[in-house]
């Protein structure tokens, strides 16, 4: 692999809110560009124009487009408009997706399956496939799938669909970076443990009521605001100079450290997040 150049220009899909917009935030405090992207333009010019005015005076700088992607032209239109703006696209982050309703699988829609294998998966597999095509023409680039419940084989009541689809993506991500191992590009997975967004809370909150009372108590010692781990995850993408690695914001032993102070014993973020911070 040719050596890697510094990454100036990022795509961050699925990045209007939640740890996509931390991230994004992330790499724009730090003087990178980024390309923002959600399922409609309304959401995706808002995120913009906000960014735009938070980190006006750093030099990073954000544009974005409404990306669907279930969709591989929808992809392509995205790979275009952040290389028309900026020049070249150095990373990829496949971040955009969804989950069900933590309930039992038969008690689930059909149609709501289909969005979280097509959101999940589909769009990691059509994702990779732009960015990878393109970054071995553009002859540099790296390429980062998101991890989550799951990818590890861990199970969970009412999260089989949402798992095995964060399962399939780990299998992905590393059979890609063994079959571009010596191409001029990078393949890599980022892992956010849990955070706190609304896709989490939602997701819980429509579940089983016991299952979410539970969650609760050990969300305390192993859960997170976006923020922070965006912030984190943002830095990590632009200093990672190897292929094959993934890159975990929590550790068994940052749990263990974090059950161990007694001021995670009183966090309560499921009262922080209605109160509205993000």
């Amino acid at each position: 692999m040719s050596p890697r150049r510094p990454v100036q220009t990022v795509v961050v899909t699925g990045s209007t809110r939640g740890i996509g917009r931390a991230i994004v935030e992330g790499l724009l405090a730090r003087g990178a560009n980024a390309i923002v992207c959600g399922r409609d333009a309304a959401s995706t010019d808002e995120a913009v124009r906000e960014l735009s005015r938070r980190f006006e005076a750093s030099h990073g700088r954000a544009a974005g487009i409404a990306c669907d992607v279930r969709d591989h032209d929808s992809l392509v239109a995205l790979w275009n408009f952040g290389v028309e703006r900026f020049g070249a696209i150095d990373a990829w982050i496949n971040n955009a997706g969804t989950c069900h309703a933590q309930l039992p699988f038969a008690r689930l829609a059909p149609s709501e399956l289909a969005t979280t294998v097509q959101s999940n998966f589909l769009g990691a597999v059509l994702g990779s496939r732009v960015a990878l095509e393109r970054m071995i023409a553009q002859g540099h680039g790296a390429l980062y799938n998101m991890e989550g419940f799951g990818s590890d084989g861990a199970t969970q009541l009412g999260m089989s669909t949402y798992g095995a689809t964060k399962s399939a993506v780990r299998y992905l991500t590393r059979a890609l970076a063994a079959e571009y191992r010596s191409a001029p590009v990078q393949v890599c997975a980022l892992s956010p443990g849990v955070v706190y967004t609304d896709l989490l809370v939602r997701v819980y909150e429509q579940g089983d009521p016991e299952l979410w009372r539970k969650q609760q108590r050990l969300f305390r010692f192993i859960a997170d605001p976006p923020g922070p781990v965006g912030d984190w995850l943002a830095g990590q993408v632009l200093t990672n100079a190897r292929t094959d690695v993934r890159i975990a914001w929590m550790t068994v032993a940052k749990a263990i450290g974090r059950f161990l102070r007694p001021s995670f014993h009183r966090r309560d973020l499921l009262a922080e997040y209605h109160a509205g911070v993000r």
